[in-house]
């Protein structure tokens, strides 16, 4: 039997990890940290600090190369057989590294529950007839860290809020009914499909962590900005994690606090 600990990191600072996630990681027997390759580099090293932070007993931490996927064809086939790929390389390293069982722990980033992949790629080793017992620790999602850094509710008084991913918002637009949007997964710019007048953002990047950029204004004056600037920072890091809020503009002074600022 495996025990499979999906550990919510928060986003990549130390101090965002809970008591139950660093309780968890000193009880596992390994800890797999994935390689993503030289250009993001950097997330692997998050890892690693945060194992150096937190690891108390003889953890054994294990490194492996993840996957890729296929960006050509259509993206839910190209997304379903990356998944595949990722539950063959998680095999193989529990069938070398625990061949008795033992309690394996996943590092996830923000929330295991929130856009994130990991659950469903432990189900592909389910339903593969891998016997495995699934435990969830939740972090800090990238959403809650973005709202913290702005100081800023993530919703309006009885509004609506909804989350939903970059390539949705250029497909889609604004969500009907949503007071309040939240834009995770983007490439880069996706808000550049919507009709900016009347619309607010708040926009971080590295959220937590010593890097951490944050941009807060009306959406037709700083989209411009927020693009460069993201640009430089993927050049800069070769990687990035981002996420941004959006709100319809009501005019009041509560709606409006926090924006027109550019912060690094």
């Amino acid at each position: 039997m495996i025990h499979l600990d999906l550990i919510g990191i928060g986003t990549g600072n130390p101090d965002h990890l809970t008591v139950q996630a660093m309780r968890a990681m000193n009880e596992a027997d390994l800890i797999l940290l994935p390689r993503k390759g030289s250009a993001k580099s950097g997330l692997l090293d998050v890892r690693r600090t945060i194992c150096d932070a937190v690891l108390t007993q003889p953890v054994r931490v294990v490194e492996f190369d993840l996957p890729t996927r296929d960006a050509g064809g259509d993206y839910i086939d190209g997304v379903q057989s990356w998944h595949g790929a990722i539950a063959a390389a998680w095999a193989a390293q529990i069938a070398t590294h625990l061949p008795e069982g033992g309690r394996l722990a996943l590092l996830v980033w923000g929330d295991p529950s929130l856009y994130d992949s990991t659950l469903r790629i432990a189900g592909l080793l389910i339903g593969g007839g891998m016997a495995i017992d699934i435990r969830v620790v939740p972090g800090i999602s990238s959403l809650h860290a973005l709202t913290a850094a702005h100081a800023i509710p993530l919703n309006q008084l009885a509004d609506a809020v909804t989350i939903t991913t970059g390539r949705l918002l250029r497909t889609h637009g604004w969500p009907p009914g949503a007071g309040t949007v939240v834009v995770m997964l983007d490439e880069g710019g996706a808000f550049e499909a919507l009709d900016a007048q009347g619309i607010d953002i708040w926009w971080g990047a590295y959220l937590g962590m010593p890097g951490e950029a944050l941009v807060a204004g009306r959406l037709a004056e700083v989209a411009e900005t927020i693009i460069d600037l993201r640009s430089a920072l993927r050049r800069e890091h070769g990687w990035i994690m981002d996420v941004y809020l959006m709100r319809k503009s009501h005019g009041t002074a509560d709606d409006r606090s926090g924006l027109s600022q550019v912060r690094r």
